[in-house]
């Protein structure tokens, strides 16, 4: 049944039809988070063979979601048990059950939806069903329910068809059920109630800003003249002064339109502060806008600090706040720096600060300068501030994407066959990965794609291509030890048939092979790697989200951030590339030599303030180009 925000959960397997496709797949819903798969089956199996049977659960948490997919064999005995075990207590709440449908299209679409309220507390989600099932087949039914298992006065009723709907709608709209008169009216989603445009119609008015003077009987006749009042009262303390506020209910909505539009805004009883007089809302509804103004307002100071806001960790005990703007305010305009500090003892430092700055390029300067600097007695961690729910949104995107570490074990003969599935013992589970000797990279993790290295406009040197050559040849020395290991392997098998495991040739070869990726086996356990440094942990998801994009083509923040996250060296490459792109377009063939000497000569803070200052860059290049002349006429006196 398509229901609001609120029931969403419980209305979304609703669907336009009965069995569909003939599936034996139910939907179980309205569970006590405590049920487990077991407990279900012991109910369902009374009805035939149970298939499966799966408790759906949050991704991280584990949580039930309260709940759950049975399957059936047989799709007789999915309707057996949709007939006999619908709203059946399981821990102490009625279950309520329904056919399985895929389409997401006829869960959303409302088809034969219809809403029903002012019910009686006592009436439940079966005593609804049992009322509306003589006007054709119910895909849906329930009854709100709050935290206490209470009735909130309202429920949900879907059909089959929109015919069997209206015929509903007609017939029972206005009746009367356990004493009271019912409203039955075809269900609207909360988006399209509150964007229809239609004027809500109250009666109950609110009023704040009452003088503490007025009583009961002024408050009465002051809105007595608009229509007829049914209740007014102040609230007041319990040594009975006024409260400020108060509440009219009118017997008309016109009466309580007219009262608001008169009072609202003015001084009515002489006090020094305006009344607000206007519709009594809901508890839920004003935490609603509440919650929506507290959001603007923080995603407005999330924007204002985007680029320019960074956070400082390892401080040392003794910074305090003005000892660390002191410490940043050499790269720009700060308009704030604090210390974070705990709450009950605010003399002890939590070890970590934030400093804002007015300018992303001074933030830039900032990081590239102080990070990994001493400040105090230890070397600090300087990095952009970022939102707890990107933070939160790269760590799941990070679980997903790596497999676990590997666990170390050790197998008997002291070697690891290079055939068995380095992973997850017993059968992988939902997003987990078997993952070969092979496909490991250091630390357990897979490989995957290299950050961007550059390379379009100028050479990386001579040590880049050294390192490289040394991997090869680490790796071809791999390769030999493997092949020697597989000889000595046959050899002692030829003589001692019984004594020898026929892959630990492989073994070997495996293990020469790891070595030149930095992994080493023993013979008690799998030995990890090094460890990457913090900073380049931190920084791989987002070099990973830009390592195919050139720094030359990227946007100025892409490049900042990018920058700010890179080992040192790294990120002079990156710098170097945006550089050439500059210089190139004004020296041509001279760019290349011009940008390794600039790179030479400057670090990456001054580099940086080169990519946003023109002039500054045109300078530099006329230097270097001054140097290259001197050089070039030296060589020709020598010649």
């Amino acid at each position: 049944m398509a229901a609001p925000a609120a029931a969403a959960p419980a209305a979304a397997p609703a669907a336009a039809g009965t069995t569909p496709l003939a599936s034996a797949s139910l939907y179980v819903g309205d569970l006590d988070p405590n049920v487990t798969e077991p407990q279900l089956f012991e109910v369902f199996s009374v009805v035939g063979p149970v298939a499966s049977i799966r408790v759906c659960r949050d991704a991280m948490t584990r949580r039930s979601l309260g709940y759950a997919y049975v399957n059936f064999h047989n799709v007789v005995d999915a309707e057996r048990a949709l007939d006999t075990l619908n709203y059946t207590n399981v821990k102490g709440k009625a279950c309520r059950i329904m056919w399985k449908h895929r389409d997401p299209s006829i869960r959303k679409s409302g088809q034969g939806n219809i809403f029903i309220k002012n019910l009686d507390k006592a009436v439940d989600t079966r005593t609804l069903h049992d009322t509306f099932s003589q006007f054709g087949n119910i895909l849906s039914c329930k009854v709100a329910m709050n935290e206490q298992g209470e009735s909130k006065g309202f429920g949900f009723v879907q059909f089959e068809t929109a015919e069997e709907a209206n015929e509903a709608t007609s017939k029972v709209n206005g009746m009367l059920l356990e004493e009271k008169r019912l409203f039955v009216g075809p269900f609207l989603p909360r988006g399209d109630r509150e964007n229809s445009g239609s004027e809500r119609r109250f009666t109950n008015v609110y009023v704040k800003n009452i003088p503490e003077d007025v009583t009961d009987e002024q408050f009465d006749k002051a809105f007595a003249e608009h229509g007829e009042v049914t209740s007014a009262k102040v609230m007041r303390k319990e040594d009975g002064t006024s409260r400020g506020f108060g509440f009219v209910n009118f017997k008309e909505p016109e009466a309580a339109k007219k009262a608001t539009e008169a009072i609202n805004g003015t001084k009515h009883w002489g006090g020094e502060k305006t009344v607000y007089a206007g519709r009594a809302e809901k508890e839920s509804e004003r935490k609603e806008k509440l919650k929506k103004k507290y959001e603007s307002i923080r995603m407005e100071r999330l924007k204002n600090n985007q680029l320019v806001n960074l956070y400082i960790k390892n401080l040392d005990d003794a910074i305090d706040d003005d000892k660390l703007r002191a410490s940043f305010e050499q790269f720009g305009t700060i308009t704030s720096a604090k210390v974070m500090r705990d709450k009950e003892r605010t003399d002890v430092s939590k070890g970590f600060g934030f400093v804002c700055f007015s300018a992303p390029e001074e933030a830039t300067r900032a990081v590239t300068a102080m990070n990994g600097q001493m400040l105090g007695s230890k070397p600090i961690y300087v990095a952009l501030h970022q939102p707890i729910e990107i933070r939160r949104q790269m760590q799941q995107a990070q679980t997903v994407r790596q497999p676990q570490m590997l666990p170390r074990f050790q197998m008997q003969g002291g070697m690891v066959p290079p055939q068995m599935p380095m992973g997850f013992p017993g059968r992988p589970g939902p997003g987990q990965v078997f993952m070969f000797p092979q496909q490991m990279g250091p630390g357990g993790q897979q490989f995957r794609g290299q950050p961007y290295r550059g390379g379009q406009g100028y050479q990386q040197g001579m040590g880049g291509q050294q390192g490289q050559g040394q991997r090869r040849q680490a790796g071809a020395q791999g390769y030999q030890q493997g092949q020697q290991g597989a000889q000595r392997t046959g050899q002692q098998g030829q003589q001692q048939r019984a004594g020898v495991a026929p892959n630990a040739g492989g073994a070997q070869r495996q293990q020469g092979q790891q070595k030149a990726s930095g992994v080493q086996m023993t013979g008690q356990a799998r030995n990890m790697p090094q460890q990457m440094p913090a900073q380049q942990a931190g920084a791989a998801p987002q070099q990973q989200a830009a390592s195919n994009i050139p720094p030359s083509s990227m946007t100025k923040e892409q490049l900042m951030q990018m920058v700010v996250n890179a080992p040192p060296a790294q990120a002079k490459q990156i710098l170097g590339e945006r550089l050439y792109a500059l210089i190139q377009t004004e020296q041509g063939p001279l760019a290349g030599k011009i940008t390794g000497m600039l790179l030479e000569g400057l670090d990456n803070s001054e580099l940086v303030a080169l990519i946003d200052d023109h002039a500054a860059l045109h300078g530099k290049i006329q230097e270097a180009l001054a140097a290259l002349e001197a050089h070039r006429q030296q060589q020709a006196g020598s010649a």
